[in-house]
């Protein structure tokens, strides 16, 4: 078993094509994970993650704060307690609402997903 603290694990910021937003792998391969790894992300208020698409798929669950999820062609409202299943190669991208930060758990299969 391994257990710790948000606050113990070092937030990334994020680059290309993102901003504000920050990630931690909070669970992944090196801390012995074998199949799925959990990062946390914090977006700032405006702020957005990449729009983008990959062959794998996202599970997302909002801990805090409200946006939009960008998928496919659609945009739909995210709040916390939301959970949002990003198929593969679905064009997605996350953003805050322009008033408050959004935090979530994203998890990802390990492999190409988790590629640093």
């Amino acid at each position: 078993m391994r257990k710790h603290r948000a606050a113990d694990v070092e937030a990334i910021e994020v680059e290309a094509g993102a901003t504000g937003v920050r990630i931690q792998w909070m669970l992944d391969e090196s801390s012995g994970a074998p199949t799925f790894s959990m990062r946390r992300f914090e977006i700032d208020p405006g702020g957005h993650t990449p729009l983008h698409t990959h062959p794998w798929e996202h599970e997302v669950y909002i801990l805090s704060g409200r946006g939009v999820v960008v998928a496919g062609e659609e945009e739909v409202a995210l709040a916390s307690g939301d959970a949002v299943l990003v198929a593969p190669d679905e064009r997605h991208q996350f953003r805050a609402a322009d008033d408050e930060p959004l935090t979530l758990l994203c998890l990802v299969p390990n492999g190409p997903a988790t590629a640093r």
